[in-house]
This record gives structure tokens, C-alpha cells and sequence, in this order.
């Protein structure tokens, strides 16, 4: 039970009631991840392969002094015409709760809020993790603590390709937070399905996945796991060919000046630029499969419940 201000869609709440299968969906997607009216289009459309999966979707946001676990159409609307949107994270979503402002959820606010109401399992497309020059920058983020800490499995295409993704594997071995591929033994890269790293763990079904996930609520362990979800092969951009994009995009931050929560938003801009949009083909793609998988594991783990 909580007393968190939250303000859960009907069928969220009868699904989460019933013992159902529901899968929460970020919100930064759809407010800095393309313009209007795209952004609601696809989020409808990652809706939409979540019901067409079997489980009931809920996208998170902040609105009007209440966290809102699934949005109904017109909210979403709401929200996809909100350009000054915040983008929140653990440390600034009670702030924008008492302000009343309205707020776009990143990964860990996330987790946050599905937490608080219950739901096991999240899709979105890339974790945050551990910024290129991190050794000097200190930028790491807060996705990764987020882990560590709060019991939802997340299912993502691996950390986003613009970070050092060697040293986020590491930030999260550190944090003993469980890294498992899925359907193969590399660690994907966001755009690209491999990233030359082995991943700890491999699950090749769902129903395995939603076992661990159950296991470690029976021995008591804090945090969850990343599912690390390779993109469809059709829509993939290998790392060779994504990789000058990347590390072009990352010396016009530099030279710009462009830092903290403004850096993964230019640079995910930027590489759209470089690749004449096959970037926001793969996004989009890539969050799609995850929201399927995650359909699988939230039914997986009603369904083991059941059985018990």
C-alpha cells in the first residue's frame, strides 16, 4: 500500500487488481523523442503492440500533481503538444509533484512510479548509463542506482550506443544488478544488436526471465534486472557504420558546451541528422520489440502467480 499521489487508468488498475499482465511505458519518449504529432503516434502504436500481446499497457507521467500510471487517450494528446515538459528522474519528481508542473518520466522516474503501483515489468528503448569521459565528467546516470535499488525488470535494446557501454556494464556488475541478453550471448548496443561484449547472462524465453524475476523476490534481493533486448535485424545499424556518427555528434556537444540532462537529447537529434533518419526508424522498432517482449514476461509472471 502507498500514499504516493497517484492516479491509476481504470483498466490499469482492474488489470493490476485481477492479478493481470501490465507493462509500464516511459514518457521522455514521447516529449523529447519527436515532434508532435509523431510522438503520439507512436506511442499509441507501442500501446497498441502491448494489448495486441495480451497485457495492458501503462504509460507514466506526471500531470497536475499526480503520478499517472497509464494515460488515456487525450492525455496522451496532452502530453505530446507539451514541449517545456520536465524531464524527471528520481531526484526531481517530488518537486515537480508539489509544483504541479507537468513531467515526462525517464527510466529511473520510471521504475519509480511502477513500483508504486505495482507493475512488475517495464519496455522502453535504452537505458541511461555512463557518459563517454565519465572519468573527468562524473555524468553517470541515475538509471543505473535506479537498478540497483528498485525491484522492476526493464526490458531495453542494451544502454544507448552515445555512452561507453564497457564502462556502464561495469557501473552495473558493481551494483549487482542482473544484465541478461536475450535470445543470444552479446550484450546489444542500442542501434546495433551487437556491442563486442559478452553479456553475464543469457535467457532465451520469457517464461525464464519472469522466473528470475520471482526468485528474486523470494530471496529478498533489492532492485531488478535488465533485459538487454538486440533490435530487430531488419532495422539495425551495425556499430562500424553508427559509430563515426556517434563520435561526431559527441565533439559538437563538446565544442558546444552542451552538457547534463541537455546531452542525450542533442545527441540522439544529431545522429538522426547523420543517418537521415534511419536512427528514428531504429528507435522506433527497437522500442516496439521491447514492448512486445515485455507483454511476454508480464504475462509469464501472472501466470506463474497463478500456478503457485
Amino acid at each position: 500500500m502507498t500514499n504516493a499521489p497517484l492516479s491509476i487508468l481504470p483498466e490499469v488498475a482492474d488489470a493490476l487488481a485481477a492479478g493481470g499482465a501490465v507493462v509500464a511505458l516511459e514518457s521522455t519518449i514521447i516529449t523529447h523523442g519527436m515532434p508532435y504529432p509523431q510522438n503520439v503516434e507512436m506511442a499509441k502504436t507501442v500501446e497498441q503492440d502491448i494489448r495486441d500481446g495480451g497485457a495492458i499497457p501503462a504509460t507514466i507521467a506526471v500531470m497536475a500533481g499526480k503520478i499517472h500510471i497509464g494515460l488515456s487517450p487525450e492525455q496522451l494528446e496532452t502530453l505530446g503538444k507539451t514541449p517545456d515538459a520536465r524531464k524527471l528522474s528520481r531526484a526531481d519528481m517530488a518537486a515537480c509533484l508539489i509544483s504541479g508542473d507537468t513531467g515526462a518520466t525517464t527510466v529511473a522516474a520510471t521504475m519509480i512510479g511502477a513500483r508504486l503501483a505495482g507493475i512488475d515489468v517495464f519496455a522502453t528503448g535504452g537505458i541511461g548509463g555512463v557518459h563517454r569521459g565519465a572519468e573527468t565528467s562524473f555524468d553517470i546516470s541515475a538509471d543505473l542506482h535506479e537498478l540497483a535499488q528498485t525491484p522492476v525488470t526493464v526490458i531495453a535494446a542494451g544502454a544507448k550506443a552515445i555512452l561507453d557501454i564497457p564502462k556502464t556494464m561495469e557501473v552495473l556488475e558493481t551494483l549487482g544488478v542482473p544484465v541478461i541478453a536475450y535470445g543470444q550471448s552479446e550484450i546489444p548496443a542500442f542501434w546495433a544488436r551487437a556491442s563486442g561484449l559478452i553479456a553475464p547472462l543469457r535467457f532465451d524465453s520469457a517464461t525464464e526471465i519472469a522466473a528470475a524475476h520471482l526468485m528474486r523476490a523470494r530471496l529478498g534481493l533489492t532492485g531488478g534486472q535488465l533485459v538487454a533486448n538486440p533490435i530487430p535485424l531488419a532495422d539495425e545499424i551495425p556499430l562500424p557504420e553508427i559509430l563515426p556518427m556517434v563520435e561526431q555528434a559527441l565533439a559538437e556537444a563538446e565544442a558546444q558546451g552542451i552538457a547534463a540532462k541537455s546531452v542525450t537529447p542533442f545527441l540522439l537529434g544529431r545522429i538522426f541528422e547523420l543517418t537521415e533518419g534511419r536512427s528514428l526508424t531504429a528507435n522506433i522498432s527497437l522500442v516496439r520489440n521491447n514492448a512486445r517482449l515485455g507483454a511476454e514476461i508480464a504475462i509469464a509472471i501472472s501466470k506463474a502467480r497463478r500456478n503457485r
